[in-house]
């Protein structure tokens, strides 16, 4: 008996063939920018200005021996894996009850509160940085990394508390309830049983957490200008001038982009999971 064809038809590879050179152009796209930045940071100054750029050319970690050693950039970074570590850790810490509080409990005003933490990344920070940078003057607290790590936890906190009240929606609360007949508290219950089946939701919101801490800029340059700057701040600040140093900034930025993508890379797996975790029922 004849087997049917189930070989791929000309129209089935011609779709192939579509989809191969779209996947080539977006994966370009979307690497390019990197090439082209850590490419010039390898570069001398008065190569990077050459037009047409020149392609082949001797690499040099000059600009990054004088970013580190002679512009600080090395502190500006310390400070941001300060603030972004200690934003992260603020939020987790304190938005986890508040999320498991709002998806397991009724109480008066849980409505307005919810509304608020869902529209308060509705907000300009532009409208914010006045008033901000009043207060903190006023408060002593300028050019402080706590300035900076209570500013981003009033944007972090509401992420968090959004991801994980999904999160721990998802969980049944029939859980619960053989923990309370077990004579578990609603404390144990939230350390040992929701939180652990959370993490997911809990890491996702960490990322996102880390990743806004790691590269705000607009607070960062008016609120920590000196003592306290932050590695995107320090790259802006080479932009100051007539004589912009292109290869600095590159290689500013390489050190700015390298432990973001390491931490998203390692943690890639939580990020997929969670996003989708609470999206199936």
């Amino acid at each position: 008996m004849p087997r049917p064809n189930q070989g791929v038809t000309p129209g089935g590879r011609n779709g192939l063939f579509v989809q191969a050179v779209l996947l080539t152009a977006i994966c370009l796209f979307c690497v390019f920018p990197f090439y082209w930045m850590v490419t010039t940071s390898l570069k001398t100054q008065s190569i990077a200005l050459q037009s047409p750029p020149v392609w082949w050319f001797a690499p040099t970690l000059a600009n990054y021996t004088e970013v580190l050693f002679v512009d600080r950039v090395g502190v500006s970074l310390i400070n941001s894996i300060i603030v972004a570590v200690v934003t992260t850790a603020l939020a987790v810490a304190l938005g986890c009850p508040a999320a498991y509080a709002l998806a397991r409990f009724e109480f008066r005003g849980k409505t307005d509160l919810w509304f608020w933490f869902i529209t308060n990344r509705f907000v300009s920070p532009v409208v914010l940085a006045f008033p901000v940078f009043l207060i903190s003057r006023e408060l002593g607290l300028r050019d402080t990394l706590t300035a900076l790590i209570l500013m981003y936890l009033t944007f972090t906190l509401p992420i968090v508390i959004w991801i994980c009240t999904d999160q721990f929606r998802s969980i049944p609360r029939e859980l619960d309830e053989a923990a309370m007949l077990e004579g578990a508290s609603q404390f144990r219950i939230f350390r040992s049983i929701c939180l652990p089946l959370a993490m997911p939701g809990v890491a996702v919101s960490a990322i996102l957490s880390f990743i806004f801490a790691w590269n705000e800029l607009l607070f960062a340059y008016i609120l920590a200008p000196k003592a306290a700057k932050t590695a995107p701040a320090m790259a802006v600040t080479f932009m100051e001038g007539y004589d912009v140093p292109y290869g600095k900034i590159m290689a500013t930025s390489t050190l700015i982009v390298i432990p973001v993508l390491i931490f998203a890379l390692i943690a890639s797996k939580h990020l997929v999971r969670g996003l989708t975790m609470g999206a199936v029922k």
